[in-house]
């Protein structure tokens, strides 16, 4: 068994936080030495004027500007193939990633493949990045993915599968947390980014094999963060403050994940992104409550510190109500949101499940290894009935 003082633990160097700080863009990147930025971005934060804002915080500090504004949702490895022919084509040598994961993520692979001229398709897995990336500044303009603080980029294959790159090199120099840029999301987004959050602080703490004590300490404030203050935002979308707390809630959630890693919730939630189109916060919000169930035999223990840490107004009489209060306060959370709460109401049908399940034990069992407890694919297909 590994012990717990046994461990590595990886954190961007910088995290800037301040409301407004998008202005500070152009210092930050120069300071990285860069001089002619590609800022990856998509239609919607273009459209709200982020974009401009961004250009012209480079352009102040002297440094040439373009945007790349195509990036998708489930970034396609053909439309990150795009950033990077633009990357290269303005002879980019600093990278910004603005809006939500998918940007983000775009903009890692972006910083090394515009540097080290490595096909996209060589760097899916672990460790298979070549070389150095160029200087790379990351903006979140969500509350939830933690992107801008993890090395690790999702992309969606042709044949709609999840592909992940896992590398070091992904590891942004700086990431710029601007709360201001968050005010504008819409409801259900603002809730689907948050619960993915919650859901990255639940799992990093129960890791199976990889948490560590820096990695449940960022996971605790993060819960705490994100819990206290999301309904906050769903009454009043304008609290600033509140948006900050998220913000940071879900940094801290970032840096616990991708060094403690996630499980079974991340992994059942994959095929209903690549499947069903069903959003990445929102997936792991439908599954979690049946999931968080199945492992309480393993991490009832765990899930009623995380229940007292989230909820400490309630007073409980064991360990056992406890856990189940973390898994009911999720689920109600969910339905508060706004959003569905069934996988039917996604498209999802029962003919899909089989495949569903197939694809969890076989093509996304790093996660399952993770995981408190072992699953099977039978077992996988009981969890998503719950929530058919």
């Amino acid at each position: 068994m590994r012990k717990a003082m046994d461990f590595n633990f990886l954190s961007t160097p910088k995290i800037v936080c301040q409301s407004g700080g998008l202005w500070q863009l152009g210092t930050l990147m120069q300071d990285l030495g860069a001089t002619r930025v590609l800022v990856i971005s998509d239609p919607g934060i273009v459209a709200c004027g982020f974009a401009a804002e961004a250009l012209d915080a480079l352009a102040s500090a002297g440094l040439a500007a373009e945007v790349f504004d195509k990036v998708e949702a489930d970034p396609p490895i053909a439309v990150v193939g795009l950033a990077v022919e633009a990357a290269r084509a303005f002879r980019a040598d600093g990278i910004v990633g603005l809006g939500g994961g998918s940007s983000l993520d775009t903009a890692k692979v972006v910083a090394a493949a515009a540097a080290n001229g490595q096909p996209v398709a060589e760097m899916i897995g672990v460790d298979r990045v070549t070389g150095k990336r160029l200087p790379l500044i990351q903006v979140p303009t969500t509350a939830g993915t933690g992107s801008e603080v993890t090395w690790v980029s999702v992309l969606t294959s042709d044949s709609h599968e999840k592909k992940a790159v896992y590398a070091a090199q992904l590891l942004p120099d700086v990431a710029l947390l601007d709360a201001r840029l968050t005010l504008g999301m819409p409801r259900a987004i603002t809730a689907a980014t948050a619960l993915d959050a919650m859901v990255h602080a639940i799992e990093a703490a129960t890791s199976r094999t990889r948490k560590n004590p820096i990695s449940d300490a960022l996971a605790d404030k993060a819960l705490v963060l994100l819990g206290q203050n999301l309904p906050l935002v769903l009454e009043t979308p304008s609290n600033l403050a509140a948006r900050e707390a998220m913000l940071l809630g879900a940094t801290l959630a970032g840096m616990a994940f991708i060094n403690a890693s996630v499980g079974a919730i991340h992994a059942l939630s994959y095929p209903l992104g690549t499947g069903f189109h069903v959003p990445h916060g929102h997936a792991n919000a439908l599954v979690a409550g049946p999931v968080l169930r199945f492992n309480l035999p393993a991490a009832e223990a765990e899930y009623a510190r995380l229940s007292r840490l989230l909820l400490p107004a309630r007073h409980f009489n064991s360990d056992g109500a406890a856990a189940l209060a973390l898994i009911s306060e999720m689920e109600q959370m969910l339905k508060t949101s706004g959003l569905k709460t069934r996988l039917s109401d996604m498209g999802v049908t029962k003919a899909a499940i089989p495949g569903m399940a197939q694809q969890v034990v076989s093509g996304i069992s790093r996660l399952l290894d993770t995981n408190p407890r072992d699953m099977t694919a039978p077992e996988v297909e009981a969890l998503y009935l719950e929530v058919l």
